[in-house]
């Protein structure tokens, strides 16, 4: 990867070049890059990606081309004369071609199928066929097939013969003359493999293999698990479909952990870059959780209105509002985020929401002991600087039992928010929803009701027949 005053160098070169129209000169300069490079020169010079895009050889287009946002190839797409744009969409991969086509809208996704040749036609409409974040929509035909009974010779003959077109060669698999998956074998052991050796001979028959409609996390969480490069998809007959590589996964992973953050941030997830997304669609995915999470605290005025006999009498206990309502809101925030984060990474399951609720139920606990004893020391330190005359006297002859208010209500705020930060992901996981759209404002808006019935149904016990 360039430093940043290479990029400039490059940046100038390039726009040299394109100015005096030297195709030739502008090609030798691109293809003497880095594919990375160019696509950062892509980046930061649209005005030039057209034509970035048509002097670069189609091998060298179809990886720059992958590596580009959507909005990117968006416009690429449009801007490129119809038979440049037919040659790169044929010959980019089945699976990075899937994915391009499934974020556009149904009139453009028709114009270009119409464009691609016969095979990759069909390969298209079978991968789109595929539900939605199934693997389906992440799996290549382009794979490298043998069968049991071939000789090591003969499949070194074949990977030379047809590897040139295959998304990978690391991996190799073994199938029946019927195409039923038997197993895969590394490229590594053929290699170190007699010639004279059969392919049965070698394999060992352990192989870990997705199912076509598994969900695209159930990809990420087995490439996580077993370190591989490329896995088989399979039918519900064990027919080899295709496979999935890990670039492939690692950049759904990405996806899927952009729109976790914005979720956990109280928004819908963007489809598009910050920048590049227009005003009104940004407020429209901004709006809607506000209006709930601004109607949700309207329940928080309906709960200080409840209690407004017991504020009339004991005042003072209005000044602690704003700190039982946002410690609540904290913890739960808290909670919901790390058990969010632990689903994502699969460190918590349903079947693990006893143990969560327990160890939760134990770290509100102590949380809410330590708040509860910082603000009742609070309190107290303020109540011996106001015997001393140094600051003015606020809570009175009862400052001992604010100070017990304070400490219970913070206690018992604080297990509430942890309690229900941290199962709100998995009752949300439990119904089929996102876990993630449990974010933090909308576990502190919950907590921040519960949490004033909670302390001044703590004050009315501690403070009746006093100040209440």
């Amino acid at each position: 990867m360039s430093t940043e005053l290479e990029n400039i160098d490059i940046l100038e070169k390039f726009k040299e070049m394109a100015e005096s129209e030297d195709s030739s000169s502008l090609k030798d300069f691109l293809d003497n890059q880095n594919i990375s490079d160019v696509a950062e020169i892509v980046s930061d010079m649209p005005d030039y990606e057209c034509q970035i895009i048509s002097n670069l050889s189609i091998h060298r287009a179809v990886s720059t081309f992958k590596i580009l946002d959507f909005p990117t190839q968006k416009r690429i797409i449009q801007a490129l004369s119809p038979t440049k744009a037919a040659e790169l969409l044929n010959a980019l991969p089945a699976d990075d071609r899937t994915s391009f086509l499934e974020d556009l809208p149904s009139e453009a996704v028709k114009e270009l199928i119409k464009a691609l040749d016969p095979e990759e036609r069909k390969i298209t409409l079978s991968l789109l066929g595929y539900p939605e974040g199934s693997v389906g929509r992440l799996m290549t035909p382009d794979y490298i097939a043998v069968q049991k009974d071939w000789t090591i010779r003969q499949v070194i003959r074949h990977i030379r013969s047809v590897g040139r077109d295959s998304e990978t060669i690391d991996v190799i698999y073994v199938v029946d003359e019927h195409g039923v998956f038997i197993d895969d074998i590394r490229i590594r052991e053929i290699i170190l493999a007699d010639p004279d050796k059969k392919i049965e001979e070698v394999i060992d028959n352990r192989y870990i293999a997705l199912h076509v409609d598994d969900d695209q996390e159930v990809a990420n969480q087995a490439f996580k698990m077993n370190n591989r490069v490329a896995l088989p998809v399979l039918d519900s007959h064990n027919v080899l479909l295709g496979i999935v590589t890990i670039d492939d996964v690692l950049w759904v992973a990405s996806e899927e952990f952009s729109e976790d953050i914005q979720k956990i941030g109280g928004t819908e997830a963007l489809d598009a870059p910050y920048l590049e997304i227009s005003f009104f669609k940004l407020i429209k995915k901004r709006a809607g959780w506000l209006i709930i999470l601004f109607l949700g605290e309207m329940f928080t005025a309906t709960a200080m209105a409840y209690f407004n006999d017991e504020i009339n009498k004991a005042t003072i206990l209005a000044i602690f509002v704003p700190l039982i309502m946002s410690s609540g809101g904290n913890s739960g925030s808290q909670a919901s985020t790390l058990i969010i984060q632990a689903m994502a990474v699969g460190e918590v399951t349903l079947l693990d929401w006893w143990r969560v609720i327990r160890r939760e139920l134990f770290s509100g606990l102590m949380l809410g002991s330590i708040l509860g004893f910082i603000g009742f020391v609070r309190i107290f330190v303020w109540h011996l600087l106001m015997a001393r005359g140094v600051i003015k006297d606020l809570y009175g002859e009862h400052w001992f039992l604010i100070a017990i208010t304070v400490g219970f209500s913070l206690i018992g705020v604080v297990l509430w928010g942890t309690l229900s930060g941290s199962m709100l992901p998995i009752v949300l996981k439990k119904l089929g929803a996102d876990p993630a759209a449990s974010s933090a404002p909308f576990v502190a808006t919950l907590v921040d009701v519960t949490g004033l019935v909670i302390y001044f149904s703590v004050a009315t016990v501690v403070m009746r027949g006093v100040l209440l």
